[in-house]
């Protein structure tokens, strides 16, 4: 019936409660708290551990930081235990993490790079890490000055690991190797779309990366053999021009390649995207080509993050703003979402299932 609990992500600088645990419904989706710890600043982004008993968080402040938590037996209603002191990154304001070829990797914002930390016995952080640093810039000064990682991700077939770089307007496609990662090559986006995430097609031929700068989504080809990724067109993700602010945050795909829901902060719409319904061509079906269906507001205020559970039924939004976490219902044939309900969560960045 798919994960029992998700895990809720947070800035105590601005309010949260850290890290708090909540259980999820799997008839209805729905979340009822448990507990939470505050022990790490800023946790602004987490990932759980293959086995689903340890979960890790990025520590979003200028010293950047990464810990580990057990989510497994621990004290206070369910709230995750800190395992040891956090492990410095290398690299400042590490806004994203994952776990790949034994490691869990950072993309630090701040710095403009991304750092790697072994993993040591029973999921333990290891001494003996390393950075790679990201260069260049984009057109928009304010916020192109220089690199800035936003995500970094291991490909579906695991043999490479991708970062996100809105500063350069560029992927960076590594190869993991025994001191780390190198660099394969760089791939460049249109200047000035600021690409900040980027999510697979489930058949790993496809990826859609997450423009914060415009409005769009970029569909690339993924070619796993070569680690070759490949623009191929860009997609609105809103109807028309925005009237504000208008900063989309992630993307997530359906598990059958059907739909692709984005979310975008100022406008706080959830945004549906279908690669088959109404499709014209064989190309529109393959997920090549994506046309936006509809926007649905968000339930909040500033959705800094979007999370599908894993049964492919329902979707979160993380209302940083708005201090909440929504959830949706998915319809099952058009992909859009229901609202169902929410939960208090203030400073709310990210929700992660397991």
């Amino acid at each position: 019936m798919g994960s029992a609990r998700a895990y809720i992500g947070s800035f105590t600088s601005a309010g949260g409660h850290g890290i708090r645990t909540a259980e999820v419904d799997p008839r209805t989706g729905a979340l009822t708290p448990l507990g939470a710890t505050d022990v790490l600043a800023d946790p602004s982004y987490l990932a759980l551990a293959p086995s689903g008993e340890t979960l890790y968080a990025v520590s979003e402040t200028d010293e950047g930081a990464v810990a580990a938590f057990s989510v497994r037996g621990g004290s206070g209603g369910g709230a995750p235990e800190l395992l040891a002191p956090p492990v410095p990154v290398g690299g400042a304001g590490p806004t994203h993490l994952a776990l790949a070829a034994g490691r869990v990797l950072t993309a630090n914002y701040g710095s403009g790079s991304v750092s790697w930390l072994p993993l040591g016995p029973a999921g333990a952080l290891a001494p003996g890490g390393g950075v790679l640093r990201h260069e260049g810039s984009g057109p928009d000064t304010a916020r192109q000055d220089g690199p800035h990682a936003h995500q970094v991700l291991a490909d579906p077939s695991g043999r490479w690991v991708l970062s996100v770089d809105l500063g350069t307007d560029s992927v960076r496609v590594c190869a993991p190797a025994a001191d780390g990662l190198r660099l394969h090559r760089e791939v460049a986006l249109r200047p000035g779309s600021g690409p900040r995430h980027l999510a697979f097609h489930p058949r790993g031929d496809l990826a859609y990366v997450m423009n914060e700068l415009s409005p769009t989504l970029t569909v690339c080809r993924w070619d796993a053999a070569e680690g070759r990724l490949e623009p191929l067109g860009e997609t609105p993700v809103l109807s028309g021009t925005p009237a504000g602010d208008a900063y989309p945050s992630e993307a997530v795909v359906a598990p059958d390649g059907r739909f692709v829901w984005t979310a975008t902060r100022g406008e706080d719409v959830i945004s549906v995207l279908a690669a088959d319904t109404g499709a014209a061509t064989a190309s529109e079906t393959d997920g090549t080509r994506l046309r936006l269906v509809a926007t649905v507001p968000c339930g909040g205020h500033w959705p800094r993050d979007l999370a599908l559970h894993p049964s492919g039924r329902f979707l979160y939004a993380a209302n940083e703003r708005s201090g909440d976490v929504t959830w949706f219902t998915l319809d099952p044939d058009t992909g859009m979402p229901r609202r169902g309900g929410s939960i208090e969560a203030p400073a709310a960045s990210c929700v992660v299932f397991g």
